[in-house]
């Protein structure tokens, strides 16, 4: 732990200014090169929470859970970049998505995204603390508390000093380790488990369902609600929202691509162990499935290799935890600080690094005493993930359709969320002369799944395409889902979500005789600390964390120098 913040810390004392740019702080100058913008999206989006949770799917559902688990999630990276270019095409220099959304609707829909992106990254600040408090009460004296506190601290001392900046290049560091262990350890573990012997003897451990790599129980339990909370994840989530920000324009295809088969490729490695576990009978400490890999790793690794698997599960929380840092300290700054209480004209970029860093504070002390609590890690993706669904189809929509208004943003987001509570936590009484209820709760969940797909269309075939793919799907679905699908309270929940705020947004908005002209948001986002960036001529070569970047990324980044300067 020692070698691993340390390491860390040193690289963001090295990039350190004496005065810190207030835009750089949250966006680095929105240049950030190939090499480090793809490997830090990769490592935000491999939170340790995925490593715990693709390796519980695989034990709950057997060699689908993981497939489950990590493709869909990889496909999801995917499904960001066509979004992320008409993003970028209309608020180039912005810094958060609530800040665009205050320069297209107003302060409504501004706090709306803004608050649920706090409580979203505190959670997932939460969970990432809990998932290291595990892996240091099992592997060392520390009890679960002291580990919680150990990895709160190490995240903030790297990350208070440069913001995003300390993140994104931390990422690539992290990221590579990551990737180097599941390539040693996973192998390593199924051999001393006696692979492939182990998955013949073991076979009679698993039931009908798990044995089958085309479950339904698999599907419809992990695999369409992760479709349907990953979808809101790429949409919603400011950290995510924050790279597409950062990487250069013309970078934005191949990082998310990148990017995309790495999440991929070591989500499922990883989930394998939970297959394995299963195969071998393996129970966890507790009946808790988050013990798994810490437990495999204790029980099959010597000590060397158990090191490194440490640090990739450090690795894994630290490289999410201080994008969620980052992401509430630019949300603070910008939309609290910077929009609503000084104003964008009389912000003071100084004020704003200092409103930033005591944010990050005040999160990871929160996080701390909520992660005492141990709730549940898949759990909390799953929620978080239906949170933000109610604000995929109003989000998407504010960038491309002149009609949304602000009221039907913000009422559409909320009917959103007041549906997915109870249908998610089963408060509907759906038995006796209920029924009609149930069959409704069926009907709006349908239409999400029109609303799901349809959206997924548009992003790369356009809007013909997308009406076609979303009718098509949701009448396919309805012969099999409508009478059955309420029964699916974590699958049900998330795609009403996504139909209630569809259709509200929709019929609130298409009767506006206003069209908004997009062109506006550009006038409207922009940099905080002028002075400070028009002082350092707005120059790459000037920037300590571009010119890594630029470094790491090759020809691509070595040509940015005048083309950036003029954009």
């Amino acid at each position: 732990m020692v070698v691993f913040f340390g390491g860390t810390f040193l690289i963001s004392f090295r990039i350190r200014r004496r005065r810190e740019n207030a835009d750089d702080f949250m966006t680095a100058g929105n240049r950030i090169g190939f090499g480090i913008s793809a490997a830090s999206m990769t490592a935000t989006w491999i939170w340790a929470s995925s490593m715990y949770a693709s390796a519980s799917s695989g034990y709950t559902y057997g060699i689908s859970g993981p497939i489950h688990y990590g493709l869909w999630g990889a496909l999801m990276i995917l499904f960001i970049y066509p979004f992320g270019k008409r993003i970028r095409e209309v608020a180039p220099k912005a810094h958060t998505l609530a800040e665009v959304m205050y320069a297209r609707h107003g302060r409504g829909s501004q706090l709306m995204l803004a608050s649920s992106n706090i409580v979203g990254s505190l959670i997932s600040l939460m969970s990432n603390f809990i998932a290291g408090g595990v892996l240091i009460s099992m592997l060392s004296p520390f009890n679960f508390v002291q580990g919680v506190i150990a990895i709160a601290a190490g995240v903030l001392l790297y990350t208070l000093w440069s913001g995003f900046r300390a993140s994104v290049l931390t990422d690539f560091i992290q990221v590579m380790a990551m990737l180097a262990t599941v390539v040693i350890v996973v192998p390593v573990i199924f051999v001393a488990a006696d692979f492939p012997a182990a998955f013949e003897t073991g076979a009679a451990n698993l039931t009908p369902e798990q044995s089958n790599f085309f479950s339904s129980e698999a599907f419809m339990n992990q695999g369409a609600p992760y479709i349907a909370a990953v979808l809101a994840y790429a949409i919603g989530n400011q950290t995510i929202a924050q790279r597409l920000f950062a990487v250069r324009k013309d970078l934005i295809r191949p990082t998310f691509i990148t990017a995309t088969v790495g999440y991929g490729a070591m989500v499922i490695g990883v989930g394998m162990l939970g297959v394995l576990a299963l195969y071998l009978g393996f129970e966890p400490t507790g009946g808790n499935t988050d013990n798994l890999i810490p437990e495999m790793a204790a029980s099959y690794l010597p000590f060397a290799l158990l090191c490194l698997v440490f640090v990739m599960i450090i690795g894994a929380l630290a490289s999410t935890a201080d994008s969620d840092l980052s992401a509430m300290s630019s949300i603070v700054m910008a939309d609290v600080y910077g929009q609503n209480i000084a104003g964008k004209q009389r912000a003071n970029p100084a004020v704003m690094i200092w409103v930033g860093r005591i944010t990050m504070i005040a999160a990871t002390a929160l996080a701390v005493v909520f992660a005492s609590f141990e709730f549940s890690i898949l759990d909390l993706l799953v929620f978080v993930g239906a949170l933000w669904g109610a604000l995929v189809f109003p989000v998407i929509a504010s960038f491309y359709w002149k009609k949304v208004t602000n009221v039907g943003f913000v009422v559409g987001a909320l009917a959103g969320i007041a549906i997915f509570i109870p249908v998610r936590f089963e408060l509907f009484p759906y038995g006796g002369g209920f029924f009609a209820l149930a069959i409704a709760v069926d009907v709006l969940a349908v239409l999400g799944i029109g609303v799901i797909f349809g959206l997924m269309a548009f992003g790369f075939f356009g809007l013909r395409t997308a009406y076609i793919v979303g009718v098509v799907t949701a009448v396919a679905a309805a012969p099999f889902a409508i009478g059955t699908l309420h029964e699916y309270a974590t699958l049900s929940g998330s795609l009403v979500a996504y139909s209630a705020s569809t259709i509200l947004c929709f019929f609130l908005s298409f009767r506006s005789k206003r069209e908004f002209d997009f062109s506006v948001i550009k006038e409207r986002t922009g940099d905080f600390d002028t002075e400070h960036r028009h002082a350092l001529g707005d120059d790459p070569e000037t920037d300590e964390t571009a010119q890594a970047a630029d470094t790491v990324s090759g020809p691509a980044g070595a040509r940015t120098a005048n083309s950036t300067t003029k954009e």
